[in-house]
């Protein structure tokens, strides 16, 4: 980790600490907002003590992190266009870095503040987004181009998809747990469990399904927002010092030889639909390899985009070898025949099997480009982790009592839980960001629905309102500072 520090100028160091202590209070807040609703539950129904609560959702937010890959985290990274990612300088590094920052973490603690159970991943999604359409007008780009919409719509329909069916599925869970065993225990709110029975704690099997639910809650967390997280790091890193994490230095002979064989199958793929691919990437006509300073990725270039690949990629075996210019010349070249291969994929001309060709294709071509050094998920994890035990009070509070008219119910819990899991768990298959906050806490409204306890109308217009102001809000606050934050690096 520390060798990252060497041959940099005293102010890239500090720059470099300071953006990488921002990421980290970010997820810290994140700690706050999110994490703490994956222990609302067991906490409010005095399944499990605060503090052991606390202590167990970190140590499962980290194995969540630890095993859950990168998908999510270059899912949100790629909504910046590619033209933004390829060229990268220290100086606009820092002010997209800093500027997407600094929006989410003011509102994230502005509605930490008051209890608000609002989206982390919601507010990032939006600073994202922000940065993107201000750097398209400040660099002449159609605003069409400012961002990836593609993938902002994939993520935008998960946003919107996963709190409604939160609030469904965790409804029908509950009438189908009344059904089943009507006069249960487990229908009983914590404060009826005292008074009528005497007990401080659910009954055993209901705390056991409280507490296993709450652990997976907190793993699949950790696999979701732990790793935006990690992409926000690695567009620290990259943005920052990008010689050094451009590319995975670590990356094996083998890992090279098999970009190097994509890149070389990619021609053949692109020479064998030539009838069909020709006018779109101009295959056969005069074009030149030469990337200008500000390089900008275009589909017509791709013969000579994978000529100067396969040139600079010749005879490597390790790429500490190549030069730190060649080495993000090497990432600009990946990342723009990744950007046109995902064009041809989307074309009505391939046919279905092609397209899939195509994608097995893309998937080789980025496996040097989309990774994590261990030091980064391991600070991640912890960020989380801390978060969660200074500040869930708020949320649990809000998640217990306030969604509601009464008091939340064990099968209520476990109803919101278990649908919660498993709603992240999916969208991690997918490589989709949702937002803990808002599958639970819609589950829980669900829940609340379905058991005819009513809802407070003031807390619930609070969540919305959080909801549809935190992605303008966040998107206008992040646009604002990167714009003035490229005044004193042009």
């Amino acid at each position: 980790m520390f060798d990252l520090f060497s041959g940099l100028e005293p102010w890239v160091i500090i720059s470099l600490i300071l953006a990488l202590a921002f990421v980290l209070f970010f997820e810290f807040i994140n700690g706050f907002h999110d994490t703490a609703n994956a222990v609302a539950t067991v906490i409010y129904t005095k399944a499990m003590p605060p503090h052991l609560a606390v202590m167990l959702s970190g140590v499962f937010n980290f194995l969540g992190v630890l095993l859950g890959g990168v998908g999510v985290a270059y899912a949100i990274v790629h909504l910046l266009p590619v033209e933004l990612l390829i060229n990268v300088n220290t100086g606009h590094g820092l002010a997209m870095v800093f500027s997407l920052l600094a929006a989410a973490i003011t509102w994230n603690l502005g509605t930490w503040y008051f209890g608000i159970p609002a989206s982390s991943s919601h507010t990032l999604i939006g600073s994202i987004l922000g940065v993107g359409l201000a750097n398209a007008l400040i660099s002449d780009i159609p605003l069409a181009d400012g961002v990836n919409w593609q993938k902002a719509i994939d993520i935008g329909m998960s946003l919107i998809a996963s709190p409604i069916a939160g609030f469904v599925v965790a409804a029908l869970v509950l009438m189908g747990l009344k059904w089943w065993r009507p006069l249960s225990k487990m229908h009983k709110t914590p404060e009826q469990r005292r008074k009528i029975d005497d007990k401080k704690h659910p009954p055993f099997w209901n705390r056991l399904v409280l507490v296993l639910s709450a652990m997976g809650v907190s793993f699949v967390h950790g696999s979701n927002d732990g790793q935006k997280g990690i992409g926000l790091i690695m567009l620290v890193l990259i943005g920052i010092v990008p010689a050094q994490f451009v590319l995975d230095l670590n990356s094996t002979t083998y890992q090279i030889e098999r970009t190097r064989d994509a890149t070389i199958h990619l021609s053949q793929f692109y020479d064998r639909n030539r009838e069909s691919l020709g006018d779109f990437l101009a295959l056969g006509k005069a074009n030149t390899a030469e990337m200008p300073e500000l390089f900008r990725c275009n589909p017509q270039q791709t013969e000579a985009t994978i000529a100067g690949l396969l040139s600079d990629l010749k005879g490597v075996t390790d790429y500490h070898s190549l030069a730190p210019d060649t080495r993000i010349q090497v990432r600009r070249y990946l990342l723009c025949l990744d950007d046109t291969a995902k064009k041809v994929g989307k074309l009505d001309t391939l046919a279905s099997r092609e397209k899939s060709d195509l994608e097995k294709l893309r998937k080789d071509l980025t496996a040097t480009t989309e990774y994590s050094p261990f030091w980064v998920i391991l600070a991640v994890a912890l960020a989380l982790g801390i978060g969660t035990m200074v500040g869930w009070k708020r949320v649990v509070l809000t998640i217990g009592e306030k969604i509601g008219k009464q008091g939340m119910t064990y099968a209520q819990g476990m109803s919101a839980q278990i649908t919660a899991a498993c709603a992240i768990g999916l969208a991690n298959v997918f490589s989709l960001p949702v937002s803990t906050t808002h599958v639970l806490s819609s589950g829980v409204a669900g829940t609340m629905v379905a058991n005819k306890s009513g809802l407070q109308g003031g807390t619930v217009r609070n969540i919305l309102l959080a909801w549809l102001l935190t992605l303008p809000i966040s998107m206008g606050l992040a646009a604002s500072l990167f714009w003035l934050a490229t005044r004193f690096v042009d």
